[in-house]
C-alpha cells in the first residue's frame, strides 16, 4: 500500500526494529500525530491463545479512568421500572419489542452499545443476525446483560470499553485521544493491560503477551516491550 507524504515523514520518527517502553511509546504517539483532527490512540494486543477454543477465549470490559474521548450512544432493552432506570442513568434509547422491527426491517443502527436485562435476551436474540456481526450483542461477560441497568449505562458513559479477540487472536481497542496527553493515555493503557493480563485463561500455554503496539488513527504502529508489561 502506498502511503502519503505525511505518513512517510512521521514514520521516520519510529524505529521499527525497537521495542519501546510503554512511557516512551506514549510520548512518541504525540510526536507522530500530525492530522488536522484529534486522532484516536488505539492499542493492538496479540495474545498466545487460540480463540477457536472456548477455554481460551479472552473477553471482558474495563472502565478507562479517563474515558475514550468519544461520545457513546447507549441502547437499552428493558421493561417497566428498568426503562425508567435506564433513562435516568443517561441511556440514549430505551425500549423493548417495539425496537425489533426498527432495527430488523428499517436498518436502524444509530447506537454504539446495547445493554439488556436478562429477561429481554429472548427478544434481543431475534436480532442476532444483525447485531452479532457488528459486535453489538449484549453479553454477560462484558456487563451488558444485567439487572443493574443504571450502573451499566453510567459505566459505559464514563468510558467503559469492551475487549475481545478477533480471528487472529488480537485485541483492538481505543485508549483515548492524542489530546489527552501522556499521563492520561498512560493511565488508560496500563488499566487496560492490567485487565487483559488478569484475564489470562488457565488453558493458555507459553507466552501470553505475544506483541503489543499502539498507534494513532493515521499514524504508524509503535511496538511496546510486552515482557516488561507482564512483570
Amino acid at each position: 500500500m502506498k502511503r502519503g507524504k505525511r505518513y512517510q515523514e512521521v514514520s521516520k520518527l519510529v524505529d521499527r526494529t525497537k521495542l519501546y517502553d510503554a512511557s516512551e511509546a506514549i510520548e512518541l504517539v504525540e510526536k507522530v500525530s500530525k492530522a488536522k483532527f484529534d486522532e484516536t490512540v488505539e492499542a493492538h494486543i496479540k495474545l498466545g491463545v487460540d480463540s477457536r477454543h472456548a477455554d481460551q477465549q479472552v473477553r471482558g470490559a474495563v472502565v478507562l479512568p479517563h474515558g475514550t474521548g468519544k461520545s457513546v450512544r447507549v441502547l437499552v432493552f428493558a421493561k417497566g421500572d428498568k426503562q425508567k432506570e435506564a433513562e435516568q442513568a443517561g441511556a440514549d434509547f430505551v425500549g423493548a419489542e417495539d425496537l425489533i422491527p426498527k432495527i430488523q426491517n428499517d436498518g436502524w443502527l444509530d447506537f454504539d452499545v446495547v445493554v439488556a436485562t436478562p429477561d429481554m435476551m429472548a427478544v434481543v436474540g431475534r436480532l442476532g443476525r444483525v447485531l452479532g456481526p457488528k459486535g453489538l450483542m449484549p453479553n454477560p461477560k462484558a456487563g451488558t446483560v444485567t439487572m443493574d441497568i443504571a450502573k451499566a449505562v453510567e459505566d459505559i458513559k464514563a468510558g467503559k470499553i469492551e475487549y475481545r479477540l478477533d480471528k487472529s487472536n488480537i485485541i483492538h481497542v481505543p485508549i483515548g485521544k492524542v489530546s489527552f496527553g501522556k499521563e492520561k493515555l498512560s493511565d488508560n493503557f496500563h488499566t487496560l493491560m492490567n485487565e487483559i493480563i488478569k484475564a489470562r485463561p488457565s488453558a493458555a500455554k507459553g507466552q501470553y503477551l505475544r506483541s503489543v503496539a499502539i498507534t494513532t488513527t493515521m499514524g504508524p504502529g509503535i511496538k511496546i516491550n510486552q515482557n516488561k508489561l507482564a512483570e
